[in-house]
């Protein structure tokens, strides 16, 4: 039986966070917490997660520094950004750097299913922004 794929959540918010853990969980995929960047990259492992879900604004390192960080170590993990920032630039800017996709808080279970979904079978992301 093959394992379920394993998504990373990075976030400052704890609550925020953990809400989207219970939420992978219940779509039957695994999920680990990080509450900064800089734990998840001393912790990574390529391979070990099929998607990394982030918050674009943390203290530290952000979400995008994150982005480029992790493709650097594997190129084929996709990102998908879950963001309070709804500004056009901060969208075109992860876009344009490789994210998968650009979701807005809060974010309906159903439009986070379907993007987990889609960039686990890799297909073309949608860019969608909509927090559905």
């Amino acid at each position: 039986m093959p394992s379920p794929p394993a998504i990373a959540v990075v976030d400052d918010d704890a609550a925020l966070r953990d809400s989207l853990c219970e939420l992978i969980r219940a779509f039957s995929m695994s999920c680990r917490t990080f509450d900064r960047a800089d734990a998840f990259l001393s912790a990574y492992v390529p391979g070990q997660f099929d998607c990394l879900i982030t918050d674009l604004r943390m203290p530290g390192m952000g979400g995008l520094e994150l982005q480029r960080a992790v493709k650097a170590l594997d190129a084929s993990l996709p990102v998908i950004v879950v963001t309070s920032a709804v500004d056009a630039q901060s969208r075109s800017r992860a876009l344009e750097q490789g994210v998968f996709a650009y979701l807005t808080k809060p974010v309906s279970g159903d439009v986070l299913l379907r993007q987990l979904t889609a960039a686990l079978d890799r297909q073309i992301p949608s860019g969608e922004t909509e927090n559905g």
